[in-house]
């Protein structure tokens, strides 16, 4: 079946669009031809990292029963679904990625707040998960080769030797595979999410057969909870699950414009979404349960539940799978969001190529493993940012649904002349601005501040409610509201149109 051209690839520009907003890779897509195959199986190598891992063997251990976990899990991601459906309409409906429909809600350069915003918190995220994907790299080579192990004891910059080998040696693989296009992505992750279902179910089997089933547990916490402490941290766990798919929920026209038809991306999403995740999550903790019998310690980094293994077959096999499994999480939820960002700043200059490439060394200047071992640093940069995901959501959702109806100007998007409907004050649309800084603040308070710590997994819902009101509300202004700048907007522009006529 042939696929055509799809993002990526040279696209024609129309004459009449600006080159300080088009470039042929932002322009809105003519051959829009992923199946729902394909955004299910983009879903799954998002879900399926040693990240998700991590977090849905997490959940196992707040104190929750099994079945208040699972039930947790599956509204939270059905949460999710629903909010990423919401997203995936003004991508799929006219073709462009996020950081260009964007430009409807926050002007055609201020669009580039949210973008950057974006585009900062991936590239901090794209360096940690390469590097915790490298560290499978380093349990292989270590298997293989033990005479490398000196090279673990010294360092450069923090990371060891070895380390900073594997490091830029998948650093390099993503780099390939992004280059190639959005083809070689689809095509990329449309076996590497399905592959690590078969180590998954693989692992999960041999630990069910040496530890026995009776020994599997759905319920790995040892903190007795009361039944009011019960409903409090199973609303808690609903709302982690929506925090933690918040990036690529935000930047989710990246791919919805890719998408053949709406039905078919919303097709995609459930797919991969409530159902691959329960599977997964079932499976993880099937598995993180079965080794602390077989192992006697509780494992939750599947890496090194695998170099437990004392089969090299089933090691080899069980980490070149989640470091393929990690690399497909990084192109599809840090990799693409700021290569389109970036080429949003400066279309004349920054492709979606060059945008990549600047966000890869990017990854690397920000020696992610400090970040990552730096609790601190971690709460108060990507805390911070991170807070802001929420408050973008429920401003453009705002913009999008209740204030433009689902309806978007399409050359408008492209035209950074003082009379564009997206040109608003500047090209800034002053009303998503001043709605943007109450709603971050708020969601960073409830984040950062230790006197809000009980409610602080809810900052994304304040932030994307404040933004939400604070939008419609502020929409209205008589002079920050859309209309007050459209009016002041059509008075600056007579003048010159009549200058111009009686010359």
């Amino acid at each position: 079946m042939s696929h055509g051209p799809v993002a990526g690839q040279q696209a024609p520009i129309p004459a009449h669009y600006s080159p300080r907003l088009a470039n042929h890779d932002l322009v809105p897509l003519k051959h829009q031809n992923w199946s729902a195959y394909n955004i299910f199986a983009m879903w799954m190598s998002d879900v399926h990292s040693v990240g998700g891992y991590v977090f849905a063997a997490g959940l196992f251990t707040l104190g929750l029963s099994g079945w208040q976990v699972l039930t947790a899990l599956l509204v939270g991601i059905g949460l999710v679904n629903v909010l990423v459906n919401w997203m995936s309409t003004s991508g799929q409906k006219y073709g462009v990625p996020y950081a260009v429909a964007c430009r409807a809600t926050f002007g055609v350069f201020g669009a580039n707040i949210p973008g950057l915003i974006k585009a900062i918190i991936a590239i901090c995220w794209y360096g940690i998960q390469t590097w915790v994907a490298s560290t499978a790299l380093v349990v292989l080579a270590l298997k293989f080769f033990p005479a490398l192990e000196p090279l673990t004891k010294t360092d450069f910059l923090g990371l060891s030797y070895l380390g900073w080998a594997a490091f830029l040696a998948l650093w390099s693989a993503q780099l390939v595979v992004f280059y190639r296009g959005m083809e070689a992505i689809r095509r990329f992750i449309d076996w590497a999410g399905p592959g690590v279902y078969v180590v998954m179910f693989a692992l999960a089997g041999w630990i069910v057969w040496k530890a026995g089933w009776d020994n599997i547990s759905f319920s790995l916490g040892s903190v007795a909870l009361s039944a009011g402490e019960s409903v409090w941290v199973w609303i808690t766990a609903v709302a982690l699950v929506v925090s933690y798919f918040s990036g690529p929920m935000l930047n989710f026209a990246d791919f919805s414009r890719l998408g053949s038809s709406l039905k078919g991306v919303r097709r995609g999403n459930f797919l991969g979404l409530p159902l691959n995740f329960m599977a997964f999550a079932i499976v993880t903790v099937i598995t993180t349960s079965g080794a602390l019998t077989v192992f006697g310690e509780m494992i939750t980094d599947p890496v090194e539940l695998v170099a437990r293994i004392d089969n090299l077959t089933a090691v080899v096999i069980g980490a070149a799978t989640f470091m393929i499994a990690t690399i497909g999480i990084n192109i599809v939820a840090n990799f693409i969001s700021p290569a389109f960002d970036l080429a949003n700043v400066a279309p004349r200059h920054i492709s979606f190529k060059t945008g990549g490439l600047i966000a890869s060394i990017a990854s690397i200047l920000v020696l992610p493993w400090h970040l990552y071992n730096n609790p601190v640093m971690v709460q108060y940069t990507l805390g911070v940012l991170g807070a802001v995901v929420g408050p973008l959501y429920g401003i453009l959702m705002a913009d999008f649904y209740r204030v433009n109806r689902q309806h978007i100007e399409l050359d408008a998007l492209y035209d950074d002349q003082p009379t564009g409907r997206y040109w608003f004050t500047g090209g800034f649309n002053l009303t998503a601005v001043y709605a943007l800084i109450p709603s971050a603040i708020a969601a960073c308070i409830v984040a950062l501040v230790p006197a809000f710590k009980v409610v602080a997994p809810f900052s994304w819902f304040v932030g994307a409610i404040v933004g939400y009101v604070a939008y419609l509300a502020l929409a209205r202004h008589p002079k920050y509201g859309i209309e007050a700048q459209n009016r002041a907007k059509r008075e600056v522009a007579l003048p010159a149109t009549a200058i111009t006529g009686a010359a």
